[in-house]
């Protein structure tokens, strides 16, 4: 098990420097046509083809990958920071207060995450520019997934609450605020770091979704989810098999994240 998680970290660290360094890695920007060259087969100009507007697959899954793989970690940041205000402050001051973030807590995780996504993002601006696009993709993301690591924060802060080091520093004259930021977070970082972890995937494929129903990244900007929307038509694929790769890569970096997730900090 060791050795699969050293080769899952050591594949997403190759795609991460990939996705970073796109533009010398690339061989053409993402948004350039090759129009004499449309839906080209692989060659040595373009390792994955072109696709209908002769645009090089191979430097646009480069750049998507980097749109999925810097973007979704930012967002599971967000998401984090979130549940560790809100979790952990619950958790810590317990009482009515623990009852009613919780409560919340359940009513945000009962509806359906992804269809509340999809129609917060319906209702906003679908003609903007692709970078605005990107940012409020992910900002919302960010701002809609943080229901279920809260639950396991305020369960890890309530654990601590009564904890002989909580009780010293209590004693001390430490305020309820530095206790909970000096003391009680710190020591929920292993929960902290598997949850922002095991968010990472999860809203990778929360875009791809998004992507696929063109409520994603705009155009021309790729992200895996516009790139798995050239699969849509299936006699295309099978003429063209190489066009798998966005789907391919996709379940790899996924599959990927599993394998490196800390288990004894899911645990918590």
């Amino acid at each position: 098990m060791k050795m699969i998680r050293k080769i899952a970290t050591g594949f997403l660290g190759v795609m991460f420097l990939a996705a970073v360094f796109a533009e010398i890695v690339a061989p053409a920007p993402y948004a350039k046509q090759f129009r004499e060259w449309p839906n080209a087969p692989p060659s040595r100009m373009h390792l994955l083809g072109t696709d209908e507007l002769g645009r090089d697959l191979f430097s646009r899954l480069l750049y998507g990958s980097r749109v999925s793989l810097l973007l979704a970690p930012a967002a599971a940041l967000l998401a984090t920071i979130m549940a560790a205000s809100v979790g952990g402050a619950a958790g810590y001051i317990g009482g009515w207060v623990e009852r009613i973030v919780m409560t919340c807590t359940d009513l945000a995780m009962s509806l359906p995450w992804l269809f509340l996504l999809l129609t917060v993002r319906a209702i906003l601006p679908l003609n903007v520019a692709p970078f605005s696009s990107l940012l409020i993709t992910f900002m919302l993301l960010g701002l809609l997934g943080w229901a279920a690591s809260a639950r396991v924060v305020c369960a890890g802060a309530r654990s601590l609450r009564c904890s002989d080091f909580v009780l010293q520093a209590r004693a001390c004259g430490s305020t309820p605020y530095r206790v909970l930021v000096r003391h009680v977070l710190p020591n929920l970082r292993p929960v902290l770091f598997a949850q922002f972890l095991t968010s990472i995937p999860v809203f990778i494929l929360t875009e791809a979704n998004l992507g696929l129903l063109g409520l994603g990244v705009s155009e021309p900007l790729p992200s895996w989810g516009s790139l798995l929307r050239g699969l849509e038509n299936w006699s295309s694929v099978q003429a063209n098999p190489w066009r798998l790769a966005p789907l391919v890569l996709l379940v790899l970096v996924v599959s990927g994240f599993q394998f490196i997730l800390p288990r004894e900090g899911l645990a918590e």
